[in-house]
């Protein structure tokens, strides 16, 4: 079974910028699409970026709400995928989460990625606060 792990996160100050990494061993996550999502208190979790395997196009997708700050992209050589989040907001205080699947994501709504997802890492708090 794909073992995710992230790293990152923390504590942030609003118009800061946070840096999200996950990476695995044993299996290529270029070869997979991957995403990020966030859950924030009282909230269900949502999909904030998701890229499509680089055996296909490697294009990325993100919902509305997420464009502009928020930058998904894979460093290949240490088979890494990241997030990186600018201007940041209190209301991105959330757990944010890295998940690997082997269906395409940007054809799809934001809403339905949740189901692409196999494999997921273990969660990292973020907290926006000055």
């Amino acid at each position: 079974q794909l073992v995710i792990v992230q790293s990152g996160g923390g504590l942030a100050q609003p118009g800061g910028t946070l840096r999200l990494s996950c990476t695995t061993t044993g299996f290529r996550l270029d070869y997979a699409t991957m995403g990020w999502f966030r859950q924030a208190p009282g909230k269900e979790r949502e999909g904030v970026a998701c890229i499509d395997s680089e055996m296909r196009d490697g294009m990325a997708s993100y919902p509305d709400s997420a464009k502009g700050r928020f930058k998904i992209s894979r460093d290949i050589a240490k088979n890494a995928v990241n997030l990186v989040v600018e201007n940041l907001q209190v209301e991105d205080t959330a757990v944010y989460y890295c998940a690997a699947g082997d269906l395409p994501c940007v054809a799809r709504d934001s809403g339905d990625w949740e189901t692409l997802f196999k494999a997921w890492g273990q969660g990292t708090q973020v907290t926006v606060s000055s």
